[in-house]
């Protein structure tokens, strides 16, 4: 059976045996209750939540060295380079923006306080304004920032470090080998983590469902509409973009089906890059050069329906948690989500653990994650198939402003 297969059995089994311990103890039947059965789900519960907590800070640090030190020259990007990276970013910070304005209007988390799971005593958030944001992000002691996690201070120095460690050439080959070894360690530590889900979503479920009743499985329900109709919005966008710089989206469009089809499938870009490459090549018109380049960056680097993905359930979590952001913290949102789409394309279940990173850099807590971990294996499906459409779109524009766009190939009918 494969992994989200349990997990959504977990999750049944969990609403299952939530639902029977709530009537049960309605009922007054002390036989459950002096069985502590809800106490040591609780404990289970804690302790997955905790392994989510702990691998949070080594993902981000060694995630980000990775993608920044896999470089070998950073004069090698180039025009071609600069030209994908500043659509990639333009698109995952509107798909930000476009999660986190589906939040505030939509509201999934509202009218849902669950003060046992997220705790009551929720660290109060404190208003800064953006100024010290922004200067604050800087970190004098990285280890210190790394021991109280602030993921933001982690994020600016691993982005520093991995900048040098490629300037310096040869010289940092041997802590560049070190980093590819430890980031498929802590890869492999988070693929471990996400093995257990199934009984972490089973327990957290079950625990939910007992206090709370199904009110809480109904909001979930509304968080995944709200998600689903977000990268629908995000999927038009794509088709705006080619109207933009005056191309006809239609013979796209019609001839994407296929790589969707199978990053639906497989919920992997890396999976589908080959299948993407050959089509947007032989069906397409896209030249090798600036496909053989700007696609593999895009699988790497854009994860454009993550990014929406994170920003809904950032604004989620503080509606639960009874938390109200401000602007400045909007920002850090933007910003956080910007780099954590980035470093969830380098590992399995990315986008999960990139939550914690969100969630840390505006001090929400990180203990409801698992709750949406039932309803994550279809959300990923989407999620990569509009992270690959949004690679093979900008593949294609980049195409077309360095005036190699094959027009007679793109526009050829498909039988």
């Amino acid at each position: 059976m494969k992994l989200w297969q349990k997990v959504i059995l977990g999750m049944i089994f969990g609403l299952i045996t939530g639902y029977f311990i709530k009537q049960q103890e309605l009922l007054g039947n002390t036989f459950i209750i002096s069985l502590g059965i809800l106490d040591k789900l609780q404990i289970v519960g804690s302790m997955y939540t905790s392994m989510l907590k702990m691998i949070v800070i080594p993902i981000i640090f060694f995630s980000i060295l990775y993608g920044i030190t896999s470089v070998e020259d950073i004069s090698s990007f180039g025009r071609l380079g600069s030209r994908a990276l500043i659509l990639y970013t333009i698109s995952t910070v509107f798909a930000v923006c476009l999660g986190i304005g589906f939040g505030i209007l939509f509201e999934p988390g509202v009218g849902v306080h669950l003060p046992s799971l997220i705790g009551e005593s929720v660290k109060k958030i404190e208003h800064q304004t953006l100024t010290n944001i922004i200067v604050n992000i800087i970190p004098s002691n990285p280890v210190q920032a790394m021991a109280n996690g602030n993921t933001l201070q982690v994020v600016v120095f691993a982005f520093f470090f991995g900048v040098s460690l490629v300037m310096i050439g040869e010289k940092g080959y041997v802590a560049r080998n070190t980093i590819s070894s430890c980031a498929h360690a802590v890869f492999k530590m988070v693929e471990l983590v996400i093995k257990i889900t199934p009984y972490g979503v089973f327990a957290i479920m079950s625990h939910i469902v007992s206090e709370y009743g199904f009110k809480v499985i109904f909001s979930l329900g509304k968080f995944v509409l709200i998600v689903l109709v977000a990268m629908l919005v995000q999927y038009i966008a794509f088709w705006v973009m080619f109207l933009f710089f005056r191309i006809d989206p239609r013979p796209f469009f019609r001839k994407i089906i296929p790589t969707q089809a199978l990053a639906f499938a497989t919920s992997s870009s890396k999976a589908t890059l080959s299948t993407a490459l050959s089509e947007m090549q032989k069906k397409m018109g896209v030249s090798k050069k600036v496909s053989s380049f700007v696609l593999p960056l895009g699988a790497s680097t854009n994860m454009s329906a993550t990014a929406i993905y994170l920003g809904i359930t950032t604004v989620f979590f503080s509606q639960i948690s009874g938390v109200d952001l401000n602007y400045s913290q909007y920002g850090v949102i933007i910003f956080a989500s910007t780099i954590g789409s980035i470093g969830a394309a380098g590992f399995p279940g990315g986008g999960i653990v990139m939550i914690g990173m969100v969630l840390s850099s505006v001090n929400l807590p990180l203990d409801g994650i698992p709750l949406i971990m039932g309803v994550d294996r279809i959300l990923d499906m989407v999620r990569t198939t509009i992270n690959i459409t949004g690679d093979c779109a900008i593949t294609l524009i980049v195409d077309k402003i360095e005036g190699s766009l094959d027009y007679k190939k793109y526009n050829e009918k498909i039988l």
